[in-house]
């Protein structure tokens, strides 16, 4: 098992990096890369928590989301081509005095068979740097789509 803990810093306020990581439509993959529209399905979404089914590259897993704490959202894998027990996502978020929101992620990758574990191995020893580059391009895509156009802070309609 891997644990791959991530901490970034975003202009974005936790509701609106919320809206991101909580948006299951088409483009999904422009804000986060390893959820690919081709990949996507939402079996069921209520008002704080989803049952999702995402990835890439031919690496899928369904999650549970739960925002029940709108500054702390897990992501329990319930079923992968890959990942099993323990696997899943935290993000926790916490809005600094100065407007940034400290962004805190932990991402725990069991492998459930041999590609699973090899992929893990692979993780513990690359992933702080793959998996943070990935979650910095996710913060800039969600600062550019909560401030890019006109600068107000004010999600677009229909977030």
């Amino acid at each position: 098992m891997t644990t791959i803990h991530l901490h970034e810093k975003t202009t974005a306020t936790p509701e609106e990096f919320l809206a991101g990581l909580t948006d299951f439509g088409p483009g999904r993959g422009e804000l986060f890369g390893n959820s690919t529209d081709n990949y996507l399905e939402v079996h069921n979404q209520g008002p704080h928590d989803a049952d999702v089914t995402e990835g890439s590259s031919g690496i899928w897993e369904r999650l549970h989301y739960d925002w029940t704490d709108p500054h702390r959202v897990v992501m329990t894998t319930t079923d992968s081509n890959l990942w099993g027990g323990a696997s899943g996502h935290v993000y926790t978020l916490t809005q600094e005095p100065n407007g940034e929101t400290d962004v805190d992620v932990v991402v725990v990758r069991d492998g459930k068979n041999l590609r699973g574990r090899l992929l893990a191995g692979v993780l513990g020893a690359f992933g702080s740097r793959v998996l943070g580059k990935q979650l910095k391009k996710s913060i800039e895509a969600i600062e550019a789509r909560n401030h890019g156009a006109g600068g107000s802070g004010t999600p677009p309609s229909g977030s």
